[in-house]
C-alpha cells in the first residue's frame, strides 16, 4: 500500500520558532515530514542539527535538507567547482547529524560548456569528490529535477546522475518538471506515471520507497520557472490531482515536500486531496 508523508520546506509560515520545534507543530497540524532549508548556506552546528533529530524522532518526522543554491558542479570554473563540493559535503554532514535522509541540490548550470552532455559530466566528475571521504550511512544525495532549460536537470540527466554513484537518489520537483518544457509536460496522470516508472526500471524500486517529492505550481515563461504559486491558484499547473492519484496507482511511496508560498496550508490540502484515493 502505498505510504505518503507531506510538509513543508522551512519552518511554517508564521513560525519564529528554532528548527528543533518544530516537529510538534508539524505533527500536531497532521503533517510528518519537513524539510531544513540550508538554501543560503549551511550554519547549522552539530548540537544544534542533533536537537533537531531527536524532536523528529520524538515525534515521527521525516527529514530531509536542501543544500544552498550556491552549488554549480557543472561550472568549468575550477574554483567554483571546489566551492561548490565543500558546500554539498557539509550539506551531507549537517544531514547525517541532523538523521535527514535526502539532500536535496541543484547539480548545475550548462553556460559555459561546449553541450549539455559535457555539462552533465562535469558534474558526475565533481560528485566523486564530494563522496571522496564521505561517509554517509543516513543521508543520501538528491539530484533536483530543476526548472530551467539552463540548468543539468531534466529526468534522463537526473536519472544518470543517480547511476554514477550508490548513495544518490533522485528529487522529483513535478512543478519544476512542467515548467522546464513551458507547460508541455505534466498534464495528465500519465505523464507522471511515465516518470516514475522510467525512474523505477532505471534505478530499482528503492529510488521510489521513497520518491523524494517536490509540489507547487508554478508560473514559467520562455525557458522554463518563474514563480512558484498556490495549489488555488487556478491559471497555474501542474496539478497535484495528476500526481497523487499515479502514486497510489503505482503503488509508490512518496515524500512530498510544499514549496507553496503557503507552505503548510498546501501541504495539508496536498494530504486532504490524496486521502481520497488512499
Amino acid at each position: 500500500m502505498t505510504a505518503l508523508r507531506f510538509g513543508p520546506a522551512g519552518k511554517p509560515t508564521n513560525f519564529s520558532g528554532d528548527y528543533e520545534d518544530v516537529p510538534p507543530v508539524l505533527r500536531q497540524m497532521g503533517l510528518d515530514a519537513l524539510e531544513y532549508e540550508a538554501v543560503r548556506g549551511v550554519r547549522v552546528t552539530k548540537e544544534k542539527a542533533e536537537k533537531i533529530r531527536e524532536a523528529a524522532q520524538q515525534y515521527d518526522i521525516t527529514l530531509s535538507m536542501h543544500a544552498p543554491y550556491f552549488i554549480n558542479l557543472a561550472s568549468p570554473e575550477e574554483e567554483t567547482v571546489r566551492k561548490s563540493v565543500e558546500r554539498l559535503r557539509e550539506a551531507a554532514q549537517a544531514s547525517e547529524w541532523m538523521g535527514a535522509y535526502a539532500v536535496v541540490f541543484h547539480p548545475g548550470y550548462i553556460k559555459g560548456n561546449s553541450s549539455r552532455e559535457e555539462a552533465l559530466n562535469r558534474v558526475i566528475e565533481a560528485l566523486k569528490q564530494v563522496f571522496d571521504g564521505l561517509e554517509l550511512r543516513v543521508a543520501w544525495l538528491a539530484p533536483e529535477t530543476t526548472g530551467k532549460e539552463s540548468q543539468v536537470g531534466d529526468v534522463e540527466e537526473t536519472i544518470r546522475i543517480c547511476q554514477s554513484h550508490d548513495r544518490l537518489r533522485p528529487a522529483v520537483d513535478w512543478a519544476h518538471l512542467h515548467a522546464r518544457t513551458e507547460g508541455a509536460d505534466i498534464n495528465s496522470e500519465d505523464d507522471v506515471i511515465k516518470v516514475i516508472d522510467r525512474i523505477e526500471k532505471e534505478l530499482g524500486t528503492w529510488a521510489v520507497r521513497p520518491l523524494h517529492t517536490h509540489f507547487s505550481k508554478i508560473e514559467y515563461g520562455k525557458g522554463g520557472e518563474r514563480e512558484h504559486h498556490t495549489l488555488g491558484e487556478r491559471d497555474f499547473g501542474p496539478e497535484w490531482e495528476y500526481v497523487c492519484k499515479a502514486y497510489v496507482d503505482t503503488g509508490i511511496d512518496g515524500v512530498i515536500i510544499s514549496e507553496s508560498p503557503i507552505l503548510e496550508q498546501d501541504a495539508l490540502l496536498m494530504k486532504r486531496v490524496c486521502e481520497k484515493y488512499l
